[in-house]
């Protein structure tokens, strides 16, 4: 038994999206925004920013289509079973995953909104949603940080718990989301 469809495809495009979104935060991290600017130019600099707040606004919306899609529709059975620790170390590893897929785009709109900065998505301008307050958005933007180095050991973990099953264990846990 696999996943639906539209489980597959928002599992794989929110993947992709975030995949790329910690990319370009890795970037920003490292070099800042004037490091950005001195390197690649202030119009590279305001696509940068205006796109990983992009991605990110669409992984907030994403993610909130998938967990009404996972309500509706549950998730399959392991075929054949997997051990009690495996199945409550699964439930625990996508419980995280789905928290921080939530909580670090919300911390972003926060931050940036607290920063006193547009929220983009695309070429429009959302709700900044708190007033301008930089003790306040410099705390959010850390949070942020954070949950972006949570969720990438939360990915590699997901990807070789992933891979152990397919390569270790030769069973179908994958094929249940390709």
């Amino acid at each position: 038994m696999r996943y639906s469809l539209t489980q597959r495809m928002l599992h794989w495009g929110i993947a992709a999206i975030v995949i790329g979104a910690l990319a370009v935060g890795t970037l920003i991290g490292q070099f800042g925004f004037q490091g950005l600017v001195d390197t690649f130019g202030q119009s590279t600099t305001n696509l940068i920013y205006k796109y990983h707040k992009t991605f990110g606004v669409i992984i907030l919306f994403a993610m909130v289509i998938r967990l009404l899609v996972r309500l509706q529709k549950g998730k399959p059975t392991y075929d054949p079973p997997i051990s009690d620790f495996e199945a409550k170390a699964s439930r625990a590893a996508h419980g995280l995953l789905y928290v921080c897929l939530f909580l670090m785009p919300i911390f972003g709109w926060l931050g940036t909104g607290a920063g006193g900065f547009p929220v983009e998505f695309f070429n429009w301008t959302l709700p900044g949603i708190l007033s301008k307050d930089k003790a306040l958005s410099d705390l959010l933007y850390q949070a942020h940080a954070i949950t972006g180095w949570v969720l990438l050991g939360l990915i590699v973990i997901h990807i070789g718990a992933a891979l152990k099953h397919t390569f270790v264990n030769k069973d179908t846990v994958l094929r249940r989301m390709l």
